[in-house]
């Protein structure tokens, strides 16, 4: 023998890894899955091999989303061994900050996706195995009744189980907390201190050996009813609404059953629902993409709002945390076109700026939205004499916000209702979208009518996004560092006039990797990767003196964008 050492046989990490895995994972979907992965790498397969080392070489990142990720084995991949570990860390941070004479109380929920019940059962088994006071809600629900059920009872934390509007084989772990947070999403430094409990539970104990206990409880239906009834209060029905002939669709979610009950209460005409997409369907058979902003997604509710002359169109994402609204227009292809987030988080901010102004403005009321929304909206709180917050995306952030009467972000999410839900709520924004509409009719107006008037009002704002999925996430940070490494002079024939790097710390902000861009003119120019899915967004904005300058602006800005965008990849 030589010298030299003998790696031939050295043990593969990877390997040992996958059947470190295979050892302790309950579902035997998962373990079919990577024991014929491992079967099919032993025998010289290339691309099993490739997808060991993909689901092995990495870590599904705990973060102020939780987690989201694709359904598979591995801890890259969303499954019931890595939310097993999620919840016995969860478990241990809610240990360690709660006093010791007091048990900390978790409650959880679930949507219709591919295996949220399951996880959500795993998950309040170990928090009772734990000794945590474990509540189940009744059965699946949309995000904002998790929220509230937070708030309604007292709990430490509230895990939703869902990957709201992701693909369809996509699932995740989005965590609230009490207390002090009211029943927001986590935030710094709360998501690094679970992740760590997180990590240390997967480098130490095997999911087959975490206490579980069938000790938990259900929550009652009156969190439910709750619910419901705080929801329909915030636009009951006037004689506006009298014969308004609607369309709903839950696309495929967890909506509709909730929002049909809130409609009925608060006093509205019932919908005429798209058939086909009103009852959970975790496959998704109707659309490419359970995303009313994605092309094509809401064609069936136009087709249906056609068939039944339909005044107006509502809908939600799957977990019902989001609004998508569209209104009848003859210039659109189809007949309807879909508003933009923006444009009905103006819209919804105008009604809230003008409901405080009615009952005296409280001290520090405030509007708030991501700094990639519209700045439209902090023109209508100082036209009203309230309070303006600009925040990173996400309502973990815009919740947050001092003095919130309202919040939105221009991804279709919107905070109406922050007494009831310290988070976005697409049902609540859809009832207060409804008493907008009741309020047109009574004047013979339509919500398009209400946009022109807010044009006229506020000024000409218009704004547009990019959105570049990619296949490698790594495409994204080599972008990025191309922007901070020379920074832009012009986008296009307009000069930048100052460029924000939110990683450097700007205005007050938590750090985060987002490039703004001011450009002569007052338009505005924001790069930033998606927090939730493999994409580099660009948000464009601009104010016009017209609504017809203000789209040759946006024209101008989006050509400029994109050959700056093309330049760097």
């Amino acid at each position: 023998m030589g010298g030299g050492a003998d790696t031939e046989h050295e043990p593969d990490p990877i390997l040992q890894a996958a059947h470190a895995w295979l050892a302790q994972d309950p579902d035997p979907e998962t373990r079919a899955e990577l024991t014929a992965l491992i079967d099919a790498e032993a025998a010289g397969d290339a691309a099993a091999s490739a997808g060991l080392a993909e689901r092995f070489g990495g870590r599904l990142a705990f973060g102020t989303a939780g987690l989201r990720g694709e359904l598979g084995a591995g801890p890259n991949r969303m499954n019931r061994v890595l939310v097993a570990q999620a919840a016995a860390g969860l478990a241990a941070y809610l240990r360690e900050k709660t006093p010791s004479d007091r048990t900390p109380v978790v409650v959880v929920g679930y949507d219709g996706r591919r295996n949220s019940d399951v996880f959500a059962r795993d998950s309040v088994e170990i928090f009772a195995g734990a000794d945590l006071d474990a509540i189940l809600l009744p059965r699946l629900l949309p995000t904002p009744v998790l929220a509230f059920a937070v708030r309604r009872l007292g709990a430490d934390a509230g895990v939703m189980v869902t990957a709201s509007h992701n693909p369809p084989n996509d699932n995740g772990y989005k965590v609230y907390l009490g207390g002090a947070d009211d029943g927001a999403q986590i935030v710094p430094p709360a998501d690094g201190e679970i992740a760590a409990h997180i990590a240390r539970v997967a480098a130490s104990v095997p999911v087959s050996e975490l206490p579980r206990s069938l000790a938990y409880r259900t929550a009652a239906e009156t969190v439910v009813d709750g619910y419901v009834a705080r929801t329909a209060a915030v636009a009951p029905a006037t004689a506006g609404a009298d014969g308004l002939r609607w369309v709903y669709t839950a696309m495929h979610g967890v909506g509709g059953e909730t929002f049909t009950r809130i409609v009925e209460a608060a006093g509205y005409p019932a919908p005429v629902t798209v058939a086909e997409q009103i009852e959970p369907d975790g496959a998704f058979p109707t659309v490419a993409f359970p995303n009313p902003e994605e092309p094509g997604a809401m064609d069936l509710a136009f087709r249906t709002a056609r068939a039944s002359d339909a005044e107006l169109v509502i809908a939600n994402d799957p977990d019902a945390d989001r609004l998508a609204v569209a209104v009848p227009d003859a210039e659109a292809e189809d007949g309807w076109r879909r508003l933009t987030g923006n444009q009905v988080g103006l819209l919804l901010g105008w009604r809230a700026a003008r409901l405080v102004a009615a009952s005296e403005v409280p001290p520090g009321a405030s509007l708030a939205s991501s700094l990639v929304s519209s700045p439209g909206l902090e023109t209508v709180a100082r036209h009203y004499g309230l309070d303006f917050h600009a925040t990173l995306t996400g309502f973990k952030w815009i919740s947050r916000a001092p003095g919130i009467v309202f919040g939105f972000e221009e991804a279709l999410g919107y905070l109406v209702n922050p007494e009831t839900v310290r988070d976005k709520d697409g049902i609540s924004a859809a009832v207060a979208i409804l008493g907008l509409v009741a309020e047109a009719r009574a004047e013979g107006r339509t919500l398009t009518d209400l946009l022109d008037e807010f044009d006229e009002t506020f000024g000409f704002f218009a704004s547009d996004q990019i959105s570049v999925r990619v296949d490698d996430v790594s495409t994204i940070g080599r972008i990025m560092a191309a922007l901070r490494a020379q920074h832009p002079a012009r986008v296009g024939e307009t000069k930048v006039k100052q460029v924000d790097d939110l990683l450097q710390g700007v205005d007050g902000f938590p750090r985060g990797d987002v490039l703004r861009l001011r450009l002569k003119g007052g338009a505005r120019l924001i790069v930033r990767p998606s927090g939730t899915e493999p994409k580099l967004k660009l948000y464009l904005d601009v104010r016009g003196e017209s609504a017809a300058d203000a789209r040759t602006r946006l024209t101008a800005l989006e050509a400029g964008a994109r050959d700056l965008l093309a330049a760097l990849t």
